[in-house]
């Protein structure tokens, strides 16, 4: 990928550096506006894109060293390349229709253009859409090691002597972009998330009590059932149910998969025979999900947002469908409500970012009213 020496720009005179951050950088707030924008149309398109986080390094501190440096960046780039703050200290290059290898010759342009600025620049690239992990970093059982939100950060290559840049290529490795557009938990909803849990594992600790014994009297195994599932970002955990099928009820999922109920990656299956008898009741009443108010005290869940999926079964999700990782996962959601296995999955996951664009305290206390409900008229009706 070749970039211009010179760019274009409305402006033909050199800035200010006093004016550069208003004039001629997007803001933060409009550099994530621009990279969400450019995600739609990839998601459209298919073609990746790159983003990259540099951080000038001053050994005397100057404020306007960053400018400097942004300034002369500015000229170097193509037009339709993007730039921005990421925070107070470094900037953020979005490249269009750009793959990592596309990314990593910017990365010795722009190292090239540091080291004429007398500059020492920290870099990271990411990439979306994300590409699979390398067969070395898939653990046993095909689980990967890697998280999206791991902060496996690029090498400081900026930083070596100019000879050793060059090998850039075999030092900067692209990571995923998903884990960077995540939207953290608002107070209010960590909140109510702590209250609910706390209030919810305190009355209901003797059912728990009750239910556990029952499980263990009449189904050899353990008492809780363990998954790994995708949360916030991307980044897996260890969700928590009471176990209502048989010890070995994995080994027979590939003979009834083509039975299940659910389109796409998702495995729905009302009647399926592994389930035990006492775990049919748990079931039908939701009460074999209450040991996830552990998973909302934690911090991996909350009370209302998207479900989280089987880790293994979210792998098989399109880019655009992995967007409702941007918020964290929940216990119950639009799609629990008013659809369930009812609907398609393409529609379920446009259930689960149509909520994770507009999180309010009054939806999620309507959602949690209508899942009440939800589970009461579901109980009746058996």
């Amino acid at each position: 990928m070749e970039m211009p020496a010179v760019r274009e720009r409305p402006w033909k005179q050199s800035l200010p550096v006093e004016r550069l951050a208003a004039e001629a950088l997007h803001s933060a707030a409009q550099l994530r506006a621009v990279i969400e924008r450019e995600r739609l149309r990839a998601d459209r398109s298919g073609l990746m894109f790159s983003l990259l986080v540099l951080t000038p390094r001053s050994t005397d501190h100057d404020p306007c060293d960053v400018n400097r440096f942004a300034q002369a960046l500015l000229w170097r780039l193509r037009v339709t390349d993007e730039v921005g703050w990421w925070d107070q200290r470094a900037l953020g290059v979005l490249l269009p229709d750009t793959p990592p290898a596309g990314a990593r010759k910017v990365v010795h342009d722009i190292l090239a253009l540091a080291a004429e600025q007398s500059l020492l620049v920290d870099c990271e690239v990411y990439v979306y859409p994300s590409q699979e992990p390398p067969p070395d970093e898939v653990g046993e059982g095909g689980q990967s090691h890697f998280r999206a939100d791991e902060k496996r950060r690029c090498p400081k290559i900026g930083t070596v002597p100019a000879p050793a840049a060059r090998d850039a290529d075999h030092l900067c490795s692209a990571q995923p972009l998903q884990g960077l557009l995540v939207q953290p938990l608002p107070a209010w909803k960590r909140l109510v998330d702590i209250v609910g849990a706390v209030v919810g594992l305190v009355l209901l600790l003797p059912l728990m009590a009750a239910v556990a014994a029952v499980i263990k009297l009449t189904s050899p195994g353990p008492i809780f059932f363990r998954q790994q599932r995708d949360g916030l970002g991307g980044q897996r955990f260890t969700l928590y149910k009471f176990r209502t099928m048989r010890v070995d009820a994995a080994q027979h999922k590939a003979a009834l998969l083509a039975y299940s109920e659910q389109d796409g990656p998702a495995f729905k299956l009302t009647d399926d025979p592994r389930v035990t008898r006492f775990g049919r009741w748990l079931r039908r009443t939701c009460i074999d999900e209450l040991p996830q108010f552990w998973n909302v005290l934690r911090g991996e869940m909350s009370l209302v947002g998207p479900r989280p999926m089987d880790s293994q079964e979210a792998q098989h999700c399109q880019a655009w469908q992995r967007r409702r990782l941007d918020v964290t996962p929940g216990m119950t959601c639009i799609w629990q409500v008013r659809g369930g296995s009812c609907v398609s999955f393409a529609e379920w996951m446009r259930m689960d970012i149509r909520y994770s664009r507009r999180r309010t305290l009054w939806q999620d206390l309507k959602l949690l009213f209508q899942t009440l409900v939800a589970v009461v008229r579901h109980r009746a009706s058996r």
